[in-house]
């Protein structure tokens, strides 16, 4: 990590001039918020520490209206909370990966969205992108700028929400956020088979997730990571969680474990045991501590499992197979080409370059849009770019 000196602004006023004298003095800038993610990719030579830590009020929140606005800064923890304390939720479930990165600080608001990060329920509530409503920034060219809005339908042109998601703070420094929350789920039940391998599990998952059922989480933890997970089990564990009113949760309960039993023997968790289960899911808690590199890989979920089948190492599922978290001392390049031959993409979250170099059009994509915003290089430089 850069040993640059680090400022902290407490208005956006401040983020923008220190953003416009830096580009006006060559100098180069990482953002960080908490620092949960910093070591995900390499910043290239930062002058400057940019931390939006200071940044960490609640500007607004409208229960009623489902929709809150913050400060990049604010902490997820303390968001969470809030939202609580009304009966809502962020229903992304974004993960914190403290434990998981070996990680001191706490995730913010910021970094969440600019990593677009989302837990289990994406399968059913979509990712981070997906609610993120609007936003006021500061571009790499000094200039600050503003898109969407803060009400959950707004058509103000192109959707720079989408563009910022994933961004990893190489476009604009965000200096307020607008997201829509949701009701937090009345009951909850998790639906548990035993002993199944990869692909029977991942057909399983496939049956849950094609069928009338409103999946809310789908994963499948093999024997290592079951007996990792509070359950202790000896066998492999495929998951299926459902969410909603107690009366709907159980009628489609009794439907989907008629639908699962050609898989085998079915049990049950009820809430206060399925929600710390799907934590550890969230958190992938069985990977943390290992010392092997981590890789995230995103796949198609029918064939999901080729990817770990090819590379050897210990990986669980997520997302009814369309996640799959994998640690593997098999070489970046072997990773890469395997993925890439499934239709997927990788990311090394840990023990290497976190992403690959860009080439063809997608490369010239990705060059002219980071010249649209950030022409000097001034945010992040080398963040994504990758090495090869």
């Amino acid at each position: 990590m850069s040993n640059a000196p680090t400022l902290e602004p407490a208005t956006p006023e401040e983020v923008l001039d220190a953003v416009a004298e830096a580009g006006a003095k060559g100098r180069r800038i990482e953002i960080v918020g908490g620092g949960t993610k910093r070591r995900v990719g390499s910043v290239d030579r930062a002058d400057l520490v940019l931390s939006t830590t200071r940044l960490d009020r609640i500007i607004d929140y409208a229960p009623d209206e489902l929709v809150l606005t913050a400060q990049p800064g604010v902490r997820l923890a303390d968001l969470e909370a809030r939202v609580a304390s009304q009966g809502q939720m962020l229903a992304f479930e974004p993960p914190h990966w403290t434990g998981l990165l070996g990680a001191t600080g706490q995730p913010t608001l910021g970094g969440v969205l600019a990593a677009n990060v989302s837990g289990p329920r994406r399968v059913r509530a979509g990712a981070a992108r997906d609610h993120f409503l609007g936003f006021e920034a500061v571009s790499g060219r000094g200039e600050m700028f503003k898109a969407g809005g803060k009400v959950v339908k707004n058509v103000t042109g192109y959707d720079l929400m989408k563009l910022m998601a994933g961004s990893w703070g190489t476009l604009a420094v965000l200096t307020e956020v607008t997201i829509k929350v949701l009701p937090a789920p009345r009951a909850e039940t998790t639906l548990m088979l035993f002993g199944l391998n990869d692909t029977r599990a991942l057909e399983a998952m496939g049956v849950a997730m094609n069928g009338p059922f409103e999946v809310s989480g789908a994963a499948y933890l093999p024997p290592f990571a079951a007996k990792a997970s509070p359950l202790k089990a000896e066998m492999a564990v495929t998951a299926v969680r459902l969410e909603g009113f107690e009366a709907s949760v159980t009628a489609r309960a009794e439907a989907l474990a008629a639908a699962l039993r050609p898989f085998g023997r079915i049990e049950t968790l009820d809430a206060g045991h399925s929600r710390p289960f799907w934590k550890q899911v969230r958190e992938v808690e069985a990977l943390a501590d290992d010392p092997r590199p981590l890789w995230r890989l995103s796949l198609p979920p029918a064939s999901g499992w080729r990817g770990p089948e090819q590379l050897a190492g210990d990986a669980l599922y997520d997302w009814a197979g369309g996640q799959v978290w994998l640690r593997t001392e098999a070489l970046p390049d072997r990773i890469r080409a395997v993925v890439a031959n499934l239709g997927g993409h990788a990311l090394c979250l840990q023990g290497g370059d976190a992403f690959t170099a860009r080439s063809g059009a997608l490369g010239a994509l990705q060059a002219r849009v980071k010249a649209a915003f950030d022409p000097l290089g001034v945010l992040n430089p080398g963040r994504m770019e990758g090495r090869g």
